[in-house]
Formats: C-alpha cells, structure tokens, sequence
C-alpha cells in the first residue's frame, strides 16, 4: 500500500485548518507551526514503549523518524508494522496546537491487521468495525496525558479532517482520515 504523500503546502493547509476553526478556542492563541520542526512524545499503552520523534523537519517527513512512529503503532499482537497515514500525525500536531501543549500522546491502537481487527469484533462486538481504518493505517486511538478527553475530543471534531469517536470510558480518542463524521 502506498505511503500518503504530503508536501509541505498540504502540511500547512491542515493547520490553517485548524487555526480557522479556532473559534471553539477564543481564549487561546494559536500560530501555526507547520513551517518548523515537529516532534511528537509517544507511548504505547500496551507494550510500555516510549518514543520522542523529531518527524518533520519544516519541510519534509523525515523517513527514519516515520520508521520509528510505525513500529510504536504497529500491531502489537502480530507484531506487524504498516506505515500510519501521515495527515494522523498533522492531526495530532494541530490537536496539541489548538490546545496548547505537547503532552505525550498514548497510542492505544494503531495499525490492526484484520487478524487482529476480527478478534477485537470477535471480544466487543459492535465497538470494532468490519473495515476498520485501523487495517489500513489511517485510524489512532489515543489520549493525550494530563488533558481532558472531552477537549482532546472537541479539538479533533474542530479540524473536520475526519472520523472522530469519543469513547470516555475507555478514555480515548479515535482519530482517522476517512469522511468526516462523529460518534
């Protein structure tokens, strides 16, 4: 499957984006930062690995550091890696910029292998879809530490990039590049 392509303008037109809607944010500034390095702290909740990855350098992704995103959002459980629609990660940065922080971000699911999707319908039912974005790497169940699920919630809905799903108690966020839609 091939790896989404982003220049730097598509970069920087999700941003704006994000700032347009900045509205849901009156009380904060927001400058956009697609023009300079972007890092991102990860942890995978499953597997305790931590990673602090400079990704993009201000005009490209850097490959290696994509390489290493991959792998901490891989299925843990076949232990496969597939690359992670990069417009996730642009997501994320314009989540952590609406809501002025760079707290980590807790992977609680990433890529799924349809082995992997089916024994999660299999376990929940209703709560894991048949053609799940998480089998083609376009989909992120995360949390962001030390900030409210709802605000992380009410920043990704203000990006309209996207599926955004609430699941409190659970205490994630599913982000994903598909049509945009809510639940």
């Amino acid at each position: 499957m091939p790896l989404v392509s982003m220049t730097r303008r598509d970069v920087i037109k999700t941003v704006v984006a994000g700032i347009s809607l900045a509205t849901f944010y009156p009380h904060r500034a927001l400058a956009s930062s697609a023009s300079r390095e972007q890092k991102i702290l990860m942890t995978n909740v499953h597997t305790g690995e931590e990673l602090v990855s400079h990704y993009f350098d201000g005009v490209n992704f850097v490959q290696s550091e994509l390489n290493k995103i991959d792998h901490i959002c891989r299925d843990f459980r076949q232990n496969q890696v597939f690359p992670i629609d990069r417009r996730l990660l642009v997501q994320i940065n314009a989540i952590q910029s609406l809501l002025q922080t760079d707290a980590k971000v807790h992977i609680i699911s990433g890529y799924r292998s349809p082995e992997t999707n089916h024994l999660l319908r299999s376990k929940s039912g209703s709560g894991v879809a048949k053609k799940s974005l998480h089998m083609q790497g376009k989909a992120l169940d995360f949390s962001l530490e030390g900030v409210k699920l709802s605000e992380v919630r009410k920043a990704a809905m203000s990006l309209r990039q996207g599926g955004v799903g609430y699941y409190p108690k659970s205490n994630f966020v599913h982000i994903d590049t598909g049509k945009v839609r809510s639940w």
